[in-house]
């Protein structure tokens, strides 16, 4: 071991609830990076025994003291999360990741309310899915149990950091974070403040720990750590879950982009449509369920409404030739090509294509979507049922804003990502989704014949 990381070491065991610096002036071996990154694994498998043996209550109180810490700390939190923003504009960072880079007062408020939310739900370990009695005398439950050690790679995202060490609390996990060099600064004071907050209750603060000082190569590590990492999540741009998905030996839980889709058909009331179709597109354009392509059924009247409420709120409209057609002149567009269909813009921009039926609109999203949020707008029973039944997303919403698909919003009190596979957990993933399953056998002597 070099002598940074021995230093390291040291400092560590000084104080349990240190966030571990990379070591200045030094250059690690990939060797060296990955002994430390799984010792930081193995100490999460020890804190992942203590924290499945954790009682409700315990957690509970966990969480609520991590809560009282952020708003205690929102000072060091925000100067912390400053110099993060500022980098990101000194390197050209984009509107939309800057959005998602940035915490505030409200959004601080609005992660000690979730956890505050997380303390109020049903603890999901020890529930029983399934059980029976065998007439042999067998007595059978099947039962949710922790995970283990979850590990999360995601990028410019500090929320997520406190959502997924969250969840992985209330479940009696523990949880392995690499949040990016672009929010590196916010998710060093976030662990700080998460670790401290556990130990003062008598949970072990190694239940939440991070690679962030190993760089990129302590990612992956991450990747390669089966047997000490129970299951990774990826959550961010394509880009990033692929490059998880494609070289992890540890088993992923595939987080999606969100191409998201709203269909607007004949029977759409024009009041309904500007206004879902203004939450959908401009309340936060950075998220993953933001719409990004409108369908506008050839019968329907409200076009013109949409269009140019969106334009006034300052959308770019990225129109086939028909919409373009069917269009004042005084709204601006640009013509769609087929990239506009497999765009996740996650900016104020939307694509939008005229169709004639139902199944237009459904052929369309079926050949486009990433399988996240599809929503239609209708009073048409028999096209809602349609729709609901031919859609296969992780979500169909009908009559309502694709803002809702968050786990927060669906009453799950936070989420560690969208699922749009189908193995495991499908769309928002809660405290459930951080479970397995433990079959419980008792008898009393019996044997197989």
């Amino acid at each position: 071991m070099t002598e940074a990381l021995m230093n390291q070491a040291a400092e560590t065991s000084t104080d349990a609830t240190q966030v571990p610096s990379r070591p200045e002036n030094s250059q690690l071996s990939p060797a060296e990076v990955e002994a430390a990154v799984y010792e930081i694994a193995d100490r999460s498998r020890e804190a992942a025994r203590s924290m499945s043996r954790a009682n409700r209550a315990l957690k509970d109180k966990g969480l609520r003291a991590i809560g009282s810490a952020l708003l205690e700390r929102k000072a060091d939190i925000l100067a912390a999360n400053a110099k993060d923003v500022e980098a990101g504009r000194a390197n050209g960072t984009s509107a939309a990741l800057l959005d998602r880079l940035t915490l505030n007062d409200a959004r601080i408020e609005s992660l000690a309310g979730a956890l505050e939310n997380l303390a109020g739900l049903p603890d999901p370990v020890g529930n029983v899915v399934r059980g029976q009695t065998l007439p042999n005398g067998l007595r059978l439950r099947q039962v949710n149990v922790p995970m283990g050690v979850v590990a999360a790679i995601y990028e410019a995202r500090p929320n997520v950091t406190v959502d997924i060490a969250g969840l992985a609390l209330k479940s009696g996990n523990a949880v392995i974070l690499r949040g990016g060099t672009a929010a590196a600064a916010t998710n060093e004071a976030l662990i700080r403040v998460l670790r401290e907050a556990l130990a003062a209750v008598g949970l072990p603060a190694d239940a939440v720990q991070t690679v962030d000082q190993y760089g990129r190569e302590g990612a992956n590590v991450l990747l390669r750590a089966r047997g000490r990492v129970d299951v990774l999540i990826p959550r961010g741009g394509r880009e990033l879950i692929q490059t998880v998905v494609n070289n992890s030996s540890v088993p992923v839980i595939e987080t999606g982009e969100g191409n998201v889709h709203i269909f607007v058909d004949e029977s759409a009331s024009e009041d309904m449509a500007v206004e879902i179709l203004l939450n959908a597109k401009t309340q936060r354009p950075s998220v993953c369920n933001t719409v990004e392509t409108l369908l506008v059924h050839s019968g329907s009247t409200v076009l013109p409404a949409v269009a140019a409420a969106l334009s006034k709120a300052g959308v770019r409209l990225h129109a086939d030739a028909r919409i373009r057609a069917a269009l004042p002149a005084d709204v601006e567009t640009v013509p769609a090509t087929d990239e506009d269909w497999a765009t996740e813009y996650m900016d104020l921009d939307l694509a939008v294509a005229m169709v004639d039926s139902l199944d237009d609109a459904v052929k369309h999203i079926r050949t486009w979507t990433s399988g996240h949020t599809e929503a239609i707008l209708t009073n048409d029973l028999a096209n809602a049922e349609r729709f609901i039944a031919e859609i296969d997303s992780a979500a169909v919403i009908v009559n309502a804003s694709t803002r809702f698909t968050d786990g927060g919003e669906l009453g799950l009190g936070a989420e560690v990502g969208i699922s749009t596979q189908k193995l495991h957990a499908r769309g928002p993933m809660g405290l459930t989704e951080l479970t397995t399953t433990k079959w419980i056998v008792q008898g009393e002597g019996q044997v197989r014949g």
